[in-house]
């Protein structure tokens, strides 16, 4: 018997397991984890990423044992898809404590936030062959090539030994006046196609928001009673259009501007480019990309009473 299981014997108060992320943007991290620790006798701090099974993680725990994650988007997707499957009974809390942080932001200001039953409702997307669940967005044209040149920026500044902070608005404004090429378009939502050219943005959304607070669903719900994704196609501008238009993004605006903006929902989505794009699923980049296709919702068996 372990001794955080001896302890919970003689003592019958619940143990909760804070898995964190040390590699999470925000300096929010290590204080939150101190109130955490600070809050109950039987709190047990774990790295996540020494996790190597969480199939023997959950079959070891208390029946009423809480789980809290702490961490960014990029972690509660990493999560995800580690528990894709399970049986699991726990509940389980989310604390953002990344840079982003828009699944928190799309849920609102309870902290921590209870997820189960968000969790048994995520999309799978599929390429190149391989498929995986997916948080809040997956991103196709200009935030590609954000997150792609994110990527190596970062990489730069650490072979160089430098900190800079990285600014996405930056990129992103080095895309549209020059560097990114919008790309021809076909998509498919529920089996009917459409073709577009000069298209900027092409993200299936499973909640509102992506890339630190772009409102690009609006009326996306990710507890949507069909499971249904949104897609948000920005398509037919010309660069200097393109500036006036994107800063309404942010708000969710863009979508009055119909001849440009096209949204879609359904469970079953399908792009595909005319010309390899860098992708980003919650953030993480996945270069030379021609299409994409996504289904919703993924079934499975997420906590207590939240069984789907």
């Amino acid at each position: 018997m372990t001794p955080v299981r001896k302890r919970r014997k003689e003592t019958a108060v619940a143990v909760t397991y804070i898995l964190y992320n040390p590699h999470a943007g925000s300096t929010d991290t290590d204080p939150t984890l101190r109130t955490l620790r600070e809050q109950g006798k039987d709190t047990v701090p774990i790295n996540i990423c020494r996790i190597s099974s969480f199939r023997t993680f959950f079959s070891g725990l208390e029946e009423d044992a809480a789980v809290v994650l702490c961490g960014g988007d990029g972690t509660l997707s990493l999560f995800a898809n580690g528990i894709k499957g399970l049986p699991i009974r726990n509940k389980i809390y989310y604390l953002p404590t990344g840079t982003g942080n828009d699944f928190a932001r799309d849920l609102g200001e309870v902290r921590p936030l209870p997820i189960n039953r968000y969790l048994c409702r995520l999309p799978e997307v599929t390429l190149g062959g391989e498929s995986r669940l997916f948080v809040n967005n997956v991103g196709f044209g200009l935030d590609g090539y954000c997150s792609e040149t994110a990527d190596n920026v970062r990489r730069d500044n650490r072979a160089q030994g430098r900190h800079h902070n990285i600014s996405y608005a930056k990129i992103a404004l080095g895309g549209l006046l020059r560097r990114f090429r919008p790309r021809n378009a076909t998509v498919t939502v529920d089996g009917k196609s459409h073709s577009y050219k000069r298209v900027w943005l092409a993200p299936v959304m499973n909640g509102r928001y992506y890339g630190g607070g772009i409102m690009a669903a609006p009326e996306q719900d990710r507890l949507d009673s069909h499971g249904a994704v949104s897609l948000a196609v920005i398509h037919g501008l010309s660069r200097l259009h393109a500036l006036t238009i994107f800063p309404s993004v942010f708000k969710g605006k863009h979508v009055k501007h119909k001849r440009y903006v096209s949204i879609f929902k359904g469970n079953t989505i399908r792009v595909e480019f005319d010309r390899p794009t860098p992708l980003q699923i919650d953030g993480e980049t996945v270069p030379g990309v021609t299409w994409y296709s996504v289904t919703s919702p993924v079934p499975c068996i997420v906590g207590g009473d939240a069984v789907c």
